[in-house]
């Protein structure tokens, strides 16, 4: 890899590496807008504050926005939703793989 892209790869895990990113972002895979308290439950266990600094970061960075009917991803938050699907199946068969372990 390039050091420029290394740089650019810095940049998004230190986006979605900041606490409940992720998930924020997961919950709103499914291309329905959700309100701050829909979302603050589809996510569990994060207070407004948090939720409400993960958003503005999120909206910052192209990958949500906010409309009447509440917050829903971008075509980049698509995007990246999109390619991180691929972790659900992977997830799938590690966990299944790290049981066989025991």
């Amino acid at each position: 890899m390039s050091s420029k892209e290394n740089v650019t790869i810095s940049q998004l895990l230190a986006l979605l590496e900041t606490r409940y990113a992720m998930r924020v972002l997961w919950a709103l895979k499914d291309g329905h807008p959700q309100t701050f308290r829909l979302l603050q439950d589809s996510v569990g266990g994060i207070t407004p504050n948090t939720l409400n600094t993960r958003l503005k970061a999120l909206r910052a960075a192209g990958l949500i926005g906010h409309g009447n009917e509440g917050y829903k991803l971008t075509l980049s938050g698509l995007d990246l939703t999109r390619r991180m699907s691929d972790l659900q199946a992977f997830s799938t068969k590690w966990v299944a793989s790290q049981a066989r372990k025991k």
